[in-house]
């Protein structure tokens, strides 16, 4: 169940990576300039924002499971233009299809596995889609590898439409997932909400009590033994929750929505999304102008991700979410110094410097590891948590727009950037970023770990 689920940031992550290498061909085939490369570049994470932006509300409407279908039909049709298209403005419109399924994954996934996990190892299961995500990235990077030798119009082509492969796996797989427990409550469902929760909880006697709380946070008297129960529109359809979250929200839930829109500010503006997207020009920068070398050097970066990330998912219930965060931030900052201050020789040098090629790579690898191991899982696990039921869907829509804006911003000016104050000066930007987030994380985010979902507002007050 877990690995159905982890499914749609997989293929997310395919696309993400596949595009990485792709661009360096498609600027080559349909001779656009850095500004299209740019736009083209953004244009997923800019339409992911109307995705987003309704995500929240689709799935209190319909049920996190088809809300998922919908994201996944999108990767389909998104894919798969892509990898027919014959120029430029039709590569956009693929392109943007798959940002609207993005916008949609983003929201719905991490809820979904938030909601159904125990809280003794929520940190695990909801973790899991990074794992999948940093193996779509490796995917993307070693399909980038092999399909670069094929010739120019066909291997971009091949990079961009084998996401869509996943993506109807998907469909098909998700006819055996089972819906929300919380969300089932939400409707009524209660009958239904307690099947789930035998399943998916280590005992009966656990099942009970987690739906006890369940049915007493959204109103439903504890001690009620019907299947079905009446319950509010404003409940079931998470109608006016959003007015409710930015106008009326309760002091604990005014710290909640800062510290979730924060940690997704900061896992953008921190560089992340650039570094990932445009690391073959980075590496290019040091001396390496093969191609194949180029793409085999990405394939590290999504190794370092997969091991990583596949470390976080132990330690997120172990030593806790905090602590990961604070250790992330300080390798993520040494780093980003690191890459700032190799790649500033190299700009001032005028021969070609093999240690330096080698230290950006390795810094690079590095700061793949530290952001796999803790701020980039841990940033999804905490703000799928932390919101109480009634705000948990649209309030964690409201982190994705802000996710996806921020990655916009920043994948889209990257280039623009780097070429006004020089690629080691583009680094040294992301290291006073990162610092500031590293205070943001110390200062304002309580641990989480092993907490019910219904004690958030408890932890926060």
């Amino acid at each position: 169940m877990g690995v159905r689920r982890s499914t749609n940031k997989r293929y997310y992550s395919l696309v993400t990576s596949v595009m990485s290498g792709a661009l360096i061909f498609i600027e080559e085939d349909l001779q656009i300039n850095d500004l299209q490369v740019q736009l083209l570049a953004g244009m997923s994470h800019l339409c992911a924002l109307p995705g987003s932006m309704v995500a929240g509300r689709t799935s209190d409407y319909i049920g996190r499971r088809y809300t998922i279908i919908l994201a996944s039909i999108a990767f389909l049709l998104g894919s798969s233009l892509m990898g027919y298209s014959p120029s430029y403005p039709i590569l956009m419109i693929g392109n943007c299809i798959v940002g609207m399924g993005t916008g949609f994954a983003l929201v719905v996934t991490p809820i979904y596995g938030s909601e159904i996990s125990p809280p003794s190892s929520r940190g695990f299961f909801t973790s899991l889609p990074q794992i999948t995500l940093n193996t779509g990235v490796l995917l993307g990077y070693m399909s980038n590898y092999f399909f670069e030798k094929l010739p120019l119009r066909l291997g971009w082509r091949m990079m961009v439409a084998v996401p869509a492969i996943p993506s109807l796996c998907l469909i098909i797989l998700m006819l055996k997932l089972v819906e929300s427990p919380r969300w089932l409550v939400m409707q009524g469902r209660v009958g239904e909400a307690r099947k789930v929760l035998l399943l998916v909880s280590d005992t009966k006697e656990e099942a009970e009590h987690r739906l006890r709380e369940i049915k007493g946070v959204v109103g439903i008297d504890e001690n009620c033994t019907q299947d079905i129960v009446q319950v509010p529109e404003k409940t079931s359809s998470g109608k006016g929750a959003l007015k409710e979250l930015f106008c009326k929200p309760s002091p604990p839930v005014r710290r909640i929505l800062v510290a979730a829109i924060g940690l997704h500010l900061f896992l953008r503006i921190g560089g992340s999304g650039g570094i990932y997207l445009y690391s073959p020009r980075v590496f290019e920068r040091t001396g390496i102008t093969d191609k194949s070398k180029l793409m085999l050097a990405t394939v590290g970066m999504g190794v370092s991700k997969v091991i990583f990330a596949f470390i976080s998912t132990f330690l997120s219930d172990r030593f806790g979410r905090r602590v990961l965060l604070l250790i992330s931030a300080v390798g993520v900052v040494v780093s980003l110094l690191g890459l700032g201050i190799c790649l500033t020789i190299v700009e001032h040098s005028k021969e070609k410097l093999l240690w330096a090629s080698i230290f950006t790579i390795v810094l690079t690898y590095i700061f793949v590891a530290f952001m796999s191991i803790g701020i980039g899982p841990v940033t999804w696990v905490y703000s799928s948590e932390i919101f109480p039921l009634r705000f948990r869907a649209q309030g964690l829509g409201v982190c994705v727009v802000v996710n996806r804006i921020t990655t916009v911003v920043v994948v889209t000016s990257f280039i623009s950037i780097y070429k006004a104050i020089t690629m080691g000066g583009i680094f040294f930007l992301y290291t006073g970023i990162n610092a500031l987030a590293l205070w943001f994380y110390y200062s304002f985010l309580p641990e989480t770990k092993e907490r019910s979902l219904e004690d958030m507002e408890t932890i926060f007050g």
